[in-house]
């Protein structure tokens, strides 16, 4: 696990310093990232396929909440309102960089799920809020539940949930809004029976 994360914090180190310079103004070059990373140009590549690749991901990267973002002035500890409210503001981010965020979704799934290495071929950005959201009902859940439900949640929060929507399902915005705020309802209070066993 210890060389896995490591690969995911280089990996995520290199969209960070794309993110710093695109902030900057201007377009870095692959260079420029790399010794923004203090990684090597080499290294660089071996996670990138090349500069459009990086800066695609990077400002995508940009425009994703931050969990402080999201439950910094939060109040509510209930898991299912703030779940509700990562997956409007991700949904909302969805809609606004749409064509990107398919494009990105094409290249991850050339490239399979990792690349030569073991590199892994996409960031995980969805996790971290969810779990953020289920932070103040942590003990509501046994640990396997908690993890066995952000499992599910990644599931339908998210950019490929909504290429389902729209593509295969044929779902209007506000039918999968719907949706989803469902099957979130759904999931919460189903691990939330499983942690209480039988009655």
């Amino acid at each position: 696990m210890s060389r896995t994360n490591q690969k995911l914090r280089t990996r995520k180190d290199l969209l960070e310093a794309a993110s710093r310079l695109l902030a900057r103004g201007g377009t870095p070059t692959l260079d420029d990232v790399a010794a923004e990373a203090n990684i090597s140009r080499a290294t660089a590549y071996r996670y990138f396929s090349g500069l459009d690749a990086l800066l695609l991901e990077a400002s995508l990267d940009i425009a994703v909440p931050h969990p402080d973002e999201l439950f910094g002035l939060e109040d509510s500890s209930d898991p299912i309102n703030r779940l509700n409210r990562v997956d409007s503001a991700l949904h909302d981010m969805i809609n606004a960089h749409e064509p990107s965020l398919r494009a990105m979704l094409a290249h991850s799934l050339q490239r399979g799920p990792k690349v030569e290495g073991g590199i892994p071929a996409r960031q995980n950005r969805r996790t971290p809020l969810i779990e953020a959201a289920l932070e103040p009902a942590r003990d509501e859940f046994s640990p396997e539940m908690r993890e066995m439900l952000v499992a599910a949640l990644g599931l339908i929060i998210g950019t490929e949930a909504m290429v389902v929507f729209k593509d295969v399902l044929r779902s209007d915005d506000a039918d999968a809004r719907r949706t989803k705020a469902w099957m979130i309802a759904t999931l919460v209070n189903a691990a939330r029976r499983e942690a209480k066993g039988p009655a």
